[in-house]
């Protein structure tokens, strides 16, 4: 009885569109409401439909039927595409209408992408050719064909903290005339010679680079043997002293990462006890982002991290990831090419099955394998460390991982336990007034920092007229 009913339901709501589709003509576009197509494509695909309200009533689709194709998901591109709407899978027989997003693909079109770029290169020359066009067009997409260049100011330095095995003190660095750039560097208690600097740009998590798994993993990489710099994510953490966080989403947001990314290394090289050698990046999220783009354009790192965000198919959610078209360089690339232009050099991919970077060990992590193949058959060179049944932090094993790369590419000390974690025991977790520079007073800034987007906006567009 009740399936008889439910054939009488699709029947009664077939009829209706196939009587609908009869009574409409050229002069009207087939013109049919969105409310009436989502019906009419459920009945057809024997498919669910979740959308919105908001759509339901307003949209409407020119040549609708026409639009309809044999293929469930081709016919739904057919018909959201003229509404600026897409859609995500969610199970095997249901589709949920969202936004369309110019960062953002299916999985399945970004392991095409994959293919249709691997057919560009066969061998380390074409590869190289196809790089230098990367780089170039990167370049020119952040406005950074010549990095900007004055006197800065000198850092200014916080009192140090000292703990069992390492220091902590915070800097600011003026990165453009009046705009600052605030972190803080952890460093071995015992200095000795030259030693390992690593670059660690903040990502989009809890608590910015105030958050305990930042704070722990320079910590304990400062007690191996290095010297660390954590810093803020533009119109983040005290960076909002000069610059509303609103003005985080914004283009100019990814350019002043890639600039400020520069000059906090500029910065470490600096220190007497720095080894221009051996230089490490790693960043998390928005961090993985910086990562992959700082160690494309800039040929000082020598080993890198990038933590859960390489993706085929995900190209960063926010304007300070994909705000400047540097995914459009080459006719269209992907983070996954822009991280493969570190190679030859050590690099750890590190991704987790609970979001974009779930399809890294099928499908990202073979394409950097095979460029890392046009150089060097050492295996130890470039690695994929995936956790399956964890989500989208840089929590412990992730950072067991990182730890275990970096000591091995940068020469640090181990201090990996016999059950395979690693010792952090010695980490003490600081509190946000403790790593602070300024805390929350802006009236403390230096004098001349700019303290608006405005005067950044001004002060940019006088190096690019220069």
């Amino acid at each position: 009885m009740m399936i008889a009913k439910r054939v009488i339901i699709i029947l009664t709501i077939t009829l209706g569109m196939i009587f609908n589709s009869t009574s409409q003509n050229y002069e009207d576009s087939y013109r049919l409401s969105l409310t009436e197509v989502v019906k009419e494509f459920e009945s057809r695909f024997n498919k669910k439909v979740i959308i919105s309200k908001r759509w339901m009533n307003d949209e409407v689709i020119d040549f609708a039927l026409w639009r309809f194709r044999s293929d469930a998901e081709v016919t739904l591109r057919n018909l959201l595409g003229p509404l600026d709407l897409t859609f995500e899978k969610d199970g095997d027989d249901t589709y949920k209408i969202v936004p369309f997003a110019y960062h953002k693909r299916m999985p399945e079109e970004g392991a095409e992408l994959l293919y249709e770029l691997s057919q560009l290169y066969d061998n380390k020359d074409e590869w190289e050719n196809r790089r230098e066009e990367l780089y170039d067009c990167m370049l020119k997409a952040l406005d950074l064909e010549k990095m900007p260049k004055w006197d800065a100011s000198k850092a200014i330095i916080t009192k140090k903290r000292k703990y069992k095995n390492y220091s902590v003190e915070n800097v600011a660095l003026e990165t453009l005339p009046g705009v600052y750039i605030f972190g803080s560097v952890y460093k071995p208690s015992k200095l000795k010679g030259k030693v390992p600097i690593i670059v660690s740009p903040n990502g989009h998590f809890g608590n910015g680079r105030y958050n305990k798994d930042i704070q722990a993993r320079a910590a304990i990489l400062a007690e191996m043997g290095a010297i660390v710099m954590v810093y803020d994510l533009f119109a983040w953490g005290e960076s909002v002293l000069q610059f509303k966080s609103t003005t985080h989403r914004t283009s100019m947001a990814m350019v002043m990462q890639i600039v400020n990314g520069f000059r906090v290394l500029d910065y470490l090289l600096t220190l007497k006890n720095a080894d221009s050698s051996r230089v490490g990046i790693t960043g998390g999220s928005g961090g993985g982002s910086q990562t992959m783009f700082l160690t494309a354009l800039d040929s000082r790192y020598t080993v890198s991290v990038p933590a859960v965000m390489l993706s085929s198919f995900f190209s960063g959610g926010c304007p300070c990831e994909s705000g400047r078209p540097i995914h459009l360089c080459g006719g269209g690339t992907t983070n996954v090419e822009i991280t493969s232009m570190f190679a030859p050099k050590p690099q750890l991919i590190i991704s987790d099955g609970g979001d974009w970077s779930h399809t890294v060990p099928d499908v990202e992590y073979p394409f950097v394998k095979r460029i890392y193949g046009f150089y060097t058959d050492d295996k130890s060179i470039i690695k994929n460390a995936h956790f399956e049944d964890e989500g989208h932090d840089y929590g412990p094993s992730k950072r067991y991982a990182m730890y275990d790369f970096m000591s091995k590419h940068l020469s640090l000390k181990s201090l990996k336990k016999s059950d395979g974690t690693w010792d952090e025991s010695s980490f003490v977790e600081e509190s946000i007034e403790q790593l602070q520079v300024f805390g929350d007073n802006p009236d403390l800034l230096p004098k001349g920092a700019v303290k608006s987007f405005e005067e950044l906006e001004k002060i940019w567009n006088e190096f690019l007229n220069r």
